[in-house]
Parts: structure tokens; C-alpha cells; sequence
């Protein structure tokens, strides 16, 4: 008999879908923050029958998804321990870590003397400074980027510095170049910035297109992550989309890049047909980047029930020793002011077809309690933070 319980495990965050405010929302000024009620409110209701069919609407009661007799999942909601609200945290807290020093992140720009030096040690000046998305600030900016080289900085909600450069203005490599020592110089506790990310495009005003050639320099963890534990124990851990991104490519075996939400199911369907004994790591980023920052209830709302239709062919592939575990990272309510991430609660739905019938499981009191029970299914090493519910699940 094999050592572990479960062969496969693959995890789905489906970023930002917070599931209502959380004890301490006070404090990062989210009273009231609901991603998905108020997007289901919004709505008039959401159709998510395969959600439903696991047990979503048992963790809590969802306009237009019903509650099912017999849920087939085991269920309840995660609350984060670690003090922050962005994507980096929420991500390295599942892997088991507790980030008690927040990210930082600048939502009136970067300061002064920090964009001062990049300017110094590029030899290029600086425009914008600012949070934007990323095809706006291009709208807003590339034609004076083009006819003055300077380079277009921006940020969002997360800790990201963003240098945008035509690459006919400003060779890639000298971008990267630029992006690298915009890495050195954030690295520390004054910035503490989590990401530099390279956005080269191309084109003419008004017709600009970001090219494939982006690049991010992250942090990496700042300590070993269930990840790590599992390559170094000759298990597979599979990324999909930003997950590489995000934990600097530690502890990774494969990487599959990703370009929507929909690409990110079609690359979980491969990983499904694929023999391999580990985790499969995907991340659904649309919810957050294109609908919560952008405040858009309707766009967030299909993109659920989009997300629901396609859930059905990952039951469908999802053998006796395989295990589902679906959450998210934070919220980021559309309906909530500003473009911010919010502090909520975040669903946990936990599903294999050896289960006879899901049942509630406690209150999870930190999001490492995820990686925990990844960790205790193939025997390796624990992590300091987090409690597995791997003997729950029976």
C-alpha cells in the first residue's frame, strides 16, 4: 500500500472570492466587504449548480444557489492569520507560512526617493507613478513614452511595481536590466515590495498590445514552503498560471503558463489527464484582475458561473485517489468602495469521489491549514503554521 492517502491533489484558488468580512476587516478598513453575496445580490443570483453540488452555499447561505441535502464535499470557510489582504500573502500562508510583516503596498504611487534612484541608476526618466491597469495607463501614456523613452511606472492593490516599455523604444534587455535593480532596491523593510514585473508592448497609439515577453521578479518565500518539502521529496508540483510567479519558482516542477481563466481550466484538465503523483497548482486570476479591481459586479458574476460550467468536466476526470480542494486568497468586493483587495473569510471546499457525503468541518483559524494536510496526504515534513484536517476527511 502506498504511503499516502491521496495519489493527486489539485488545488484551485479562485482569486479574491471572499466569501464575507472577517473578524479584524476593521482594521484594513473593510467593514461590510462580501465578494460573493454581493456579487449574487447583484446578480439577482448566481448559477453555480457544480459549486452547489459541493456544498458552497452550507458555508454559507448564497443567493441563487441552493442549499443541497447531500453535499459532496466537506466544507467550511478560512480565515487568514497573517497580516495582509494581498495576493502574495494569501498564497504563501497556504503553503503554510505566516507573513507578520505586511507587503507594502503604494496607493498614491511610489515615493519620491525611490523613483528618484531608479531614475539615477536607469538613465531613463519616469512617467505616471501611479495605480492604473495596465492597458489604460498604456492608452494614457505610451505615445509619450515612445517619443521621450521614459519609462511608464505604475502599481495596483497588490505590492507590484510595473515598468511598462515599448520594445522598439527600450530593448528587452535593458528593461529586464532596469527591472532587476528595481528588485535590489525594494527588497528591504522600507519598500518591501513584493513584485517588480517588466510589461513590454508594442504597437502605435491608440493600437498598443502587451507582448508575451513579461517578466516578474518576485521576493522569494522567506522560508520553506510545503512546496519545497514535496520536490525535495521527489513529488510533482505543478503550476498553473501565476502560482511559479508568486512563490519565485520554489518548490515548482512544472510550470504551465496561463492567459484567462478559461486557459487556466483547459491547463487543469491536462494536468488531470497526466500521470503524476504530487499537487497540481492553479490560479484563477480574471476574478481578481479584470473584474474586482475593476469594480465590475456583472463581469465577476459570469466569470463564477463561467468558472461553474467548466468545474463539471474536472469532476467528471477526478479519480478515487485524487483530491479537489478549492478556496481563495482574499477578497476583493466589487461592490466595496475603492479598487482594494478586502479582508473576508475564504470559502474551503474539499472533494474526492471516495467520499460517501461531504460533512461541515470546523472554523479553519489560518489559511496554512491547506498546506498542513497537503503535507501530512504524502508524509513530508510539517509546516510551523497550520493544522491538517486530513483525519477529518472520512
Amino acid at each position: 500500500m502506498e504511503k499516502y492517502t491521496y495519489k493527486r491533489v489539485f488545488l484551485i484558488v479562485l482569486d479574491s472570492v471572499g466569501i464575507g468580512e472577517a473578524p479584524d476587516a476593521e482594521k484594513f478598513n473593510d467593514l461590510g466587504a462580501d465578494t460573493i453575496g454581493h456579487i449574487a445580490e447583484h446578480m439577482g443570483g448566481l448559477h453555480m449548480p457544480n459549486m452547489a453540488k459541493l456544498g458552497l452555499s452550507h458555508i454559507r447561505e448564497i443567493k441563487g444557489i441552493p442549499k443541497q441535502p447531500h453535499p459532496l464535499a466537506f466544507y467550511t470557510k478560512m480565515q487568514e492569520a497573517s497580516n495582509g489582504k494581498d495576493t502574495m500573502t494569501g498564497h504563501w500562508e497556504i503553503m503554510g507560512l505566516n507573513i507578520e510583516q505586511p507587503f507594502q503596498v503604494f496607493p498614491e504611487g511610489f515615493p519620491d526617493d525611490l523613483i528618484k534612484e531608479l531614475e539615477e541608476k536607469s538613465g531613463r526618466k519616469i512617467i505616471g507613478n501611479k495605480p492604473a491597469s495596465g492597458t489604460e495607463i498604456l492608452d494614457e501614456l505610451g505615445e509619450e513614452h515612445m517619443k521621450t523613452g521614459s519609462l511608464i511606472v505604475y502599481t495596483s492593490a497588490d505590492s507590484v511595481l510595473q515598468i511598462a516599455a515599448h520594445e522598439e523604444i527600450v530593448p528587452l534587455d535593458e528593461l529586464y536590466k532596469i527591472c532587476e535593480l528595481a528588485r535590489e532596491m525594494t527588497m528591504n523593510d522600507k519598500y518591501m515590495v513584493g513584485r517588480i514585473i517588466a510589461r513590454p508592448f508594442l504597437g502605435k497609439p491608440g493600437e498598443f498590445t502587451r507582448t508575451a515577453n513579461r517578466h516578474d521578479y518576485a521576493l522569494k518565500p522567506f522560508d520553506r514552503t510545503v512546496m519545497n518539502e514535496l520536490k525535495d521529496s521527489e513529488f510533482d508540483v505543478i503550476s498553473i498560471g501565476k502560482i511559479a510567479d508568486i512563490y519565485d519558482g520554489e518548490g515548482i516542477t512544472q510550470s504551465l503558463r496561463t492567459k484567462s481563466n478559461m486557459d487556466g481550466m483547459d491547463k487543469l484538465n491536462e494536468t488531470l489527464d497526466m500521470e503524476f503523483t504530487g499537487l497540481s497548482f492553479l490560479n484563477l486570476v480574471d476574478f481578481d484582475a479584470l473584474f474586482g479591481h475593476r469594480r465590475d459586479p456583472n463581469g465577476y458574476g459570469k466569470a463564477l458561473e463561467e468558472y461553474d460550467e467548466r468545474l463539471s468536466e474536472v469532476l467528471d476526470k477526478l479519480k478515487k485517489d485524487d483530491l479537489l480542494i478549492i478556496t481563495a486568497d482574499h477578497g476583493n468586493d466589487p461592490v466595496h468602495h475603492g479598487t482594494d483587495h478586502t479582508r473576508e473569510y475564504v470559502p474551503l471546499l474539499v472533494y474526492s469521489p471516495s467520499f460517501t457525503e461531504g460533512k461541515e468541518l470546523p472554523l479553519r483559524e489560518t489559511f496554512a491549514d491547506v498546506g498542513a494536510t497537503i503535507a501530512d496526504n504524502f508524509k513530508v515534513k510539517l509546516p510551523s503554521y497550520g493544522k491538517s484536517f486530513l483525519s477529518e476527511l472520512k
